[in-house]
């Protein structure tokens, strides 16, 4: 899919990945509605980049916010055809923690609420805008979908079992996604990030930030968001891949700590 002239879905996209998607996108002729929470940045890039790009404040655990977002996203656009989920939380957290204290229920539940059903309530809306439009191509591409997972999700580390297991749900339901959309000429692809640089990262220690960076296997650097941006492209432009997930990670293997 050509993604000149069409419109992205983009969640989290105020900020790291979801930001860098939206300026690569809307570098290549695509219009850009951004779904996040965060209202300053969001507008900031929207006068930045102009009429391509439209922020939308959304709770994306919320079903009418996002439907009602999408309702103006085909307002103003005319139709979705790519939605990248990358909104997300992180939560370090350890099953049983100092002196026996469990993981706290609550947290567990709200990073599976954002980072898990989150995702799902997003693009399955998406999805259903996507089926009632006109094929694009010669294959009957209607959309494209693209999850973002994480390598958490294959190795997860100490602390990570709430995050661990909303992106290796993720990644297990790519094929079932695809498949469940395919006679419709929508196709769901899942990027794994390893260790990208977003602002997180600049707060950390210089010691503790070579360290990370030593740990890829090469290059041996951090990931950058643009890098991501770039393959979530390809997965748009290439029409033959679907079902997949993808790793972006320098060839890192997570270690338990």
């Amino acid at each position: 899919m050509d993604i000149n002239n069409k419109v992205a879905v983009i969640t989290g996209g105020a900020s790291g990945l979801g930001e860098a998607t939206v300026r690569h996108f809307a570098s290549l002729g695509a219009k850009c509605a951004i779904f996040d929470l965060n209202d300053e940045r969001g507008k900031t890039i929207e006068t930045e980049l102009g009429e391509s790009v439209a922020y939308f404040h959304v709770d994306v655990t919320n079903e009418d916010s996002v439907a009602s977002a999408i309702t103006g996203v085909v307002e103003k656009f005319g139709a979705i055809h790519i939605n990248c989920n990358y909104a997300g939380i992180g939560h370090g957290e350890k099953t049983v923690g100092k002196e026996g204290v469990p993981h706290a229920l609550d947290s567990f539940k709200r990073v599976v609420d954002i980072n898990l059903i989150g995702t799902f309530n997003v693009l399955r809306l998406c999805a259903s805008q996507m089926s009632q439009q006109e094929t694009l191509d010669e294959d009957g591409n209607r959309g494209v979908i693209i999850n973002t997972a994480s390598v958490a999700g294959q190795e997860g580390q100490i602390g990570q079992a709430a995050y661990a297991a909303t992106k290796g749900a993720i990644i297990g339901s790519t094929i079932c996604l695809a498949r469940d959309l395919s006679s419709l000429g929508i196709r769901v692809n899942t990027i794994a990030p390893g260790l990208i640089h977003t602002p997180l990262f600049d707060a950390l220690p210089e010691n503790v930030y070579q360290s990370l960076e030593a740990s890829v296997l090469y290059p041996q650097r951090l990931g950058k968001p643009s890098e991501i941006a770039h393959l979530a492209q390809h997965l748009v432009e290439n029409s033959y891949m679907n079902g997949e997930c993808v790793r972006m990670d320098g060839g890192i293997r997570m270690q338990p700590r």
